[in-house]
């Protein structure tokens, strides 16, 4: 690892998360009795970039939220965890994100977002050229304009930064964008999406897409198969890491966790196989602790967390 800590901009959505824990979740017409509700900082870039900052990176955070209480917690809330937000700008038209996350008690959820501010999201090229220089990351997913997914990533590509993108939710690629991406990670429906084929419980399936996402010019890939591990392909080949058997009480946010983890393993020069490990120390203990942020570890945790399984060849 080197010294000096790395520097990453996260690029997304922010997005106040509505937490309901059910038993299941109810059927077509049908009513359930919820057991909790909770307000959670949540949006899928705002919690990579937490998770990148507990990693010990340098964080900046480019988004938008509403006039509202809820744009105001959650940027004093990636604050408190060190988060450079001035480039968070406020919209005087459209409320803050929301999203509502049902969680069962098999830990499994389903979640629904409102975009809000997040859909307004608009780029001021000389700013986001400012605030890329020097960073060794941009990260981004799909909860913001893609037409502002591709310019980042074209000025990244312009500024040296490399570029990790999480295709989320799925949605079709420009082409322009796909030889942009040096770090594309996916789940199974992404997977299933980008390129037809469906990993859910095969690492080999898991790794062929690896190969069809750098086919189509991303230089590393990542699949992610929940409890079952992940498969990381490069140049070098493709490499399978199981998941240890753990009590799953919250899904939410463990793909961000893993994201930011080995997004920063990657900035402090560890190969892809070894980022990916590490990441998935800290995704299992993300799914242990209900919420999005909160249950996101920091370094010093997810160094703790021995208990993975060895990775091999595929």
């Amino acid at each position: 690892m080197t010294d000096s800590p790395p520097t990453v901009v996260c690029l997304g959505s922010l997005n106040m998360d509505l937490v309901l824990q059910v038993q299941r979740v109810p059927a077509e017409g049908e009513t359930v009795q919820g057991e909790t509700i909770r307000y959670v900082p949540g949006g899928k870039g705002a919690n990579q970039a937490v998770s990148c900052a507990r990693q010990g990176a340098r964080v900046s955070m480019i988004g938008r939220v509403g006039p509202d209480h809820h744009g105001t917690t959650l940027c004093d809330a990636l604050a408190q965890d060190g988060i450079d937000v001035r480039n968070v700008a406020t919209d005087p038209h459209e409320p803050t994100g929301v999203a509502l996350v049902m969680v069962e008690a098999t830990g499994l959820n389903r979640i629904v977002v409102i975009a809000g501010a997040n859909g307004k999201v608009q780029l001021d090229e000389a700013q986001l050229a400012h605030c890329l220089s020097g960073a060794q990351f941009l990260v981004m997913q799909f909860e913001v304009p893609m037409a502002q997914v591709l310019l980042a990533a074209q000025v990244a590509r312009r500024l040296g930064c490399k570029v990790v993108l999480n295709p989320s939710p799925a949605k079709p690629m420009p082409e322009a964008l796909w030889s942009l991406v040096d770090v594309m990670i996916v789940n199974e429906t992404e997977a299933h999406f980008l390129t037809g084929m469906s990993p859910d419980t095969d690492p080999q399936v898991a790794a062929e897409v690896g190969r069809q996402l750098r086919a189509n010019g991303v230089s590393q890939a990542v699949v992610t198969l929940g409890a079952l591990g992940a498969v990381a392909t490069d140049s070098s080949g493709s490499t399978y890491h199981p998941a240890p058997h753990v009590q799953v009480v919250d899904t939410t946010a463990a793909g961000d966790t893993f994201l930011g983890v080995v997004t920063v393993a990657l900035a402090r020069q560890q190969s892809l196989s070894a980022s990916v490990d590490l990441g998935i120390r800290a995704s299992t203990l993300c799914v242990q602790t209900l919420g999005a942020q909160p249950s996101i570890p920091t370094l010093a945790q997810t160094l703790r967390n021995t208990a993975v399984p060895a990775w091999s060849h595929l």
